[in-house]
């Protein structure tokens, strides 16, 4: 939908707007509820939920909340740093790192969060629900999972090699004699 840059340098685009109406004695009450992504476009993002009896109120209050849940994410490159599943009730979320220019392939939800976090390059799928909602808190649940390669390996107490599509290259391990003749080179 409509991207607003903030003041803080902050980029907001709201991903979903809901209308509820409930029927009381005196006729139906309309209220609206906004689903908005928050993130600087450098690796932080953070989701928001406001409802409302308007539109713009609604987008306000989604926005606070989405500021005040901003966390950073732990990227490669413009990329995610490991593949990742998310889970929210009935919804799972797998996040996986791509190369360089291979895109955001991924629903409107996902995409719209990835393109606010500043990612550029990741994979993604959607089992479950596919409510906007539960797409999106799955979608902070696995990013909220991320690990570094140095959280890592202090957690495993040893050196963390990174095999990442957009980590340096490595030098090509030399091959055994044996190895080859069983390679067929």
């Amino acid at each position: 939908m409509a991207e607003r840059e903030q003041e803080g340098g902050l980029l907001e685009e709201v991903m979903g707007i809901f209308f509820h109406a409930k029927v009381t004695k005196g006729g139906k009450t309309l209220s609206c509820a906004a689903l908005v992504a928050v993130g600087d476009g450098r690796g932080r993002l953070g989701i928001g939920y406001g409802k409302a009896r308007g539109v713009p109120m609604a987008i306000e209050k989604g926005t606070k909340e989405g500021r005040g849940s901003m966390m950073r994410l732990n990227l490669v490159g413009d990329t995610i740093a490991h593949r990742v599943m998310g889970r929210h009730a009935a919804t799972r979320v797998l996040l996986m790192p791509a190369s360089p220019g291979t895109g955001v392939k991924a629903g409107s939800t996902v995409r719209t969060m990835m393109r606010v976090a500043g990612v550029h390059n990741v994979l993604s799928k959607v089992f479950g629900n596919t409510n906007p909602v539960n797409v999106a808190k799955a979608t902070m649940d696995a990013l909220g999972k991320m690990r570094s390669a140095a959280e890592v390996a202090s957690l495993r107490g040893r050196e963390v090699r990174l095999c990442h599509p957009q980590s340096a290259p490595q030098a090509p391990r030399p091959v055994a004699a044996g190895q080859q003749a069983a390679a067929g080179t």
